[in-house]
């Protein structure tokens, strides 16, 4: 019962504080991670991140990427693979080059400073979706490119953060209590993929018409949670992020008739509990101890992780031959860390690639660049020129048309 009157709250804080965010004009999920550091160890200390609350943080993870995915245009995916390809090569080398060499002027060894710069080389699209949404821009070319673009950054990590396992001659990631060859890991991928194919082609338009058959409330909206849930699984079971499942469950459930319908039923389960703890937790993750020790490696290390895929990710979409201020939204769009960042840390502490000197230090960053990026997306929005403002809304309205939302 202690969680429950945690979880009470919390939905009641944030509730709050999502509205007076709106209120000021901030996104909705900066006032949601701040009520995370202020009732956290941060400052208060009146909830910590426990099983509960994680548990509850990454259905919320889960939920919030199947709607992004429910809300995603198909179409534009597959004609902005490429460049959201390049957009996420150049957003890793980035990283991998400014924050190692950052690492390695602090004294790192060479390895622990690869490492590092692995560990930021992540992307969490969770918050960009977020904000993608609030400001209806999430069915763009830019917002299809910064989901591409993700999704390709995580396959990209999980093979890097193998790769650095390997060579420390740790354990690293294991199925069935085995340690598993770098090669396996990716023939599982690539079938994760051509599963993904197959259910976004037959197998979830066929489960769907067996849910709207069953005599059962709302069978048709838990036929798609079981689908979103069990896409998520497996993508971790693979290596991949459960985020990356649940979206491209999201994709396959809005390619059937009943998008619109499970689209009204999700985002009230998401949205009344399970999202609204996912940014609290990243906030709880928050600590202020011993701060004043390293805030020179922290100062620089937030400021790095932010220029890096802003720079990165922005050239690559530059020379795919988007606008300066596109290519800004977009690299504003890879900026947030998030759980990618925080899971990739774990890992790499677990595993013994990085010291328990400073994986606290690593977790302040990555949550204070996550905390920065809706911001930049924010500013970026706003300085798109009126065209794109144009296209932008034919879009958003071509969507509701499709959805019967507004």
């Amino acid at each position: 019962m202690s969680f429950i009157g945690a979880l009470c709250l919390l939905l009641i804080l944030t509730t709050l504080a999502g509205h007076l965010s709106n209120r000021i004009g901030i996104p909705s999920v900066i006032g949601q991670i701040l009520v995370g550091i202020i009732v956290g160890p941060a400052m208060l200390g009146w909830i910590h991140l426990d099983n509960m609350v994680n548990l509850f943080s990454q259905v919320g993870v889960i939920i919030l990427m199947f709607i992004g995915g429910l809300e995603s245009n198909l179409k534009l995916l597959r004609k902005y693979l490429r460049p959201a390809i390049i957009v996420a090569i150049i957003g890793v080398i980035f990283p991998v080059v400014m924050i190692g060499g950052a690492c390695w002027a602090f004294s790192f060894s060479p390895l622990e400073a690869i490492f590092i710069g692995v560990v930021f080389s992540a992307t969490s699209v969770s918050i960009s979706v977020e904000v993608l949404r609030d400001y209806k821009s999430l069915d763009t070319k830019e917002g299809a490119t910064i989901l591409g673009a993700a999704v390709a950054d995580d396959i990209i990590g999980v093979i890097l953060l193998s790769i650095m396992i390997s060579i420390m001659g740790t354990q690293g990631v294991k199925t069935g209590g085995s340690s598993t060859s770098l090669a396996l890991i990716f023939i599982e991928q690539i079938a994760f993929f051509g599963l993904t194919y197959l259910m976004v082609k037959w197998i979830v338009p066929y489960m769907m018409r067996i849910g709207e058959r069953l005599l059962m409330a709302s069978s048709v909206t838990i036929t798609s949670m079981v689908i979103c849930l069990g896409m998520a699984y497996i993508a971790e079971a693979v290596g991949l992020s459960g985020a990356v499942g649940a979206f491209f469950a999201g994709i396959a459930v809005a390619h059937t008739p009943y998008r619109e319908t499970i689209e009204n039923h999700m985002e009230p389960i998401g949205y009344a509990v399970f999202v609204p703890m996912f940014f609290v937790s990243i906030g709880l993750n928050m600590s202020f101890a011993h701060i004043s020790d390293s805030l020179l490696f922290v100062g620089i290390l937030t400021i790095l992780a932010c220029l890096s895929k802003l720079f990165g990710c922005g050239i690559g979409a530059l020379m795919n031959g988007f606008s300066l201020n596109s290519s800004y939204m977009i690299g504003s769009g890879m900026i947030s860390r998030g759980e990618m960042g925080l899971i990739t840390a774990q890992i790499g502490f677990s595993s013994g690639l990085l010291s328990d000197s400073y994986y606290s230090d690593l977790i302040l960053v990555i949550i204070l660049s996550t905390l920065i990026a809706p911001f930049m997306l924010k500013h970026a929005i706003h300085l798109l020129p009126a065209d794109d403002k144009a296209d932008l809304s034919l879009g958003v309205e071509s969507g509701v048309a499709s959805n019967g939302r507004s």
